[in-house]
């Protein structure tokens, strides 16, 4: 029973592996397709993407799900805005990516964990610690330093981050699993993807059938390119910790920074650097905080169980060294007290415990 769990274990941190790496080595992939415009990359996204989905969809009869979503208008409601917000996503990171703004599209991903932060306290009304305050402070002053930086503010990474970060409070409420959303996203959106691409072929303008075989099948693999890591995410969270994942989410951005400085030598003159450091010192709080909450609510639990159960808990005095912190005494109030605020932070960040990563931990980087 050790060894399955061991072998799961290892498959999950592979395919999570394999899941961030893709999503931050997409940025050599979109290139490739030129002389596509970024407008129809993003529309042969969209239609292939739901050929590949609905076509996998098909393979495993999977399709329950999309009856009793057409049944409620109010989550297809919700789909129908996911549906435009991560296109706004897609299509401002896939024109960043090809006008060379590599790393500016990396920080969106960096700060998307503080934005989603600051949403939650503005819409959701959540009340942050004072760890969280001042991670999000110092990603304030970031964009404030970037903003000099770069002469401007730095609207590519400000506008991935907020859709990214709408677009993971929608799907959250929403409910979908990764494969169906997508399935439901690219459903809303193919009808005006595929009628752009129309447009472009009565103009001349369509290059899927100008320029050879290999482009076209370029372009045709924008759904694969989508699709797989996505699956890769999906085995990963129901096999790993939603702390790995949360720790393996940062792969992504970091994978885009290094390949706009190393491969596509993007500028980085110092206050670039200190906005940047300024970014990741606000997740490096943020993710300790996070941890550091996670465990807290794990211990109280665990002496919760152990009281209610009469079994020794891993948490209690002996282990811990610190005798009534967390043990046998604690009440069942101050045990769901530190359970409650735990998901706060697991919901913002993807770190934590608990075992429901597909409302929790958004991939990150789909871009």
């Amino acid at each position: 029973m050790a060894g399955t769990s061991k072998s799961e274990g290892r498959t999950g941190l592979l395919n999570g592996l394999a899941a961030y790496g893709m999503w931050g080595l997409v940025p050599l992939f979109w290139p490739l397709l030129k002389p596509a415009g970024a407008t129809e990359i993003l529309a042969h996204r969209m239609v292939w993407s739901l050929a590949f989905v609905a076509a996998a969809l098909l393979v495993v009869r999977r399709w329950a799900w999309a009856g009793e979503l057409l049944r409620q208008p109010r989550r297809l409601g919700l789909v129908v805005i996911a549906a435009a917000v991560i296109t706004v996503n897609w299509g401002v990171y896939i024109w960043a990516v090809n006008s060379g703004h590599v790393v500016e599209a990396s920080l969106g991903y960096f700060i998307n964990p503080l934005v989603t932060i600051a949403m939650g306290v503005l819409i959701l009304k959540e009340r942050l610690r004072p760890v969280q305050w001042a991670a999000v402070g110092v990603g304030f002053a970031a964009v404030l330093v970037l903003t000099i930086g770069y002469g401007r503010p730095p609207w590519i990474s400000l506008t991935l981050a907020f859709s990214f970060a709408v677009y993971g409070l929608v799907k959250k409420k929403v409910n979908l699993g990764g494969v169906e959303s997508l399935a439901a996203e690219t459903a809303v959106q193919f009808l005006p993807a595929l009628a752009y691409l129309v447009w472009l072929s009565t103009h001349g303008d369509l290059t899927f059938a100008t320029e050879g075989g290999g482009h076209a099948a370029l372009l045709a693999s924008t759904g694969i390119v989508t699709a797989i890591p996505l699956v890769c995410f999906g085995a990963a969270a129901i096999r790993v910790p939603l702390s790995t994942l949360g720790l393996l989410q940062y792969l992504a951005p970091a994978f885009q920074f290094l390949l706009g400085v190393l491969y596509f030598g993007e500028a980085m003159p110092p206050e670039r650097w200190a906005g940047f450091a300024l970014v990741w010192l606000a997740l490096v709080l943020l993710t300790g905080d996070a941890l550091r909450t996670s465990r807290r609510a794990a211990r109280a639990l665990g002496s919760e169980t152990a009281r209610l159960t009469g079994r020794p808990s891993a948490s209690g005095p002996n282990a811990s060294g610190a005798p009534g912190a967390s043990g046998p005494g604690a009440s069942a109030a101050s045990a769901a007290s530190a359970a409650s605020r735990a998901p706060n932070v697991a919901d913002v960040t993807g770190v934590g415990d608990a075992p429901a990563p597909e409302a929790r931990v958004s991939p990150l980087a789909k871009p």
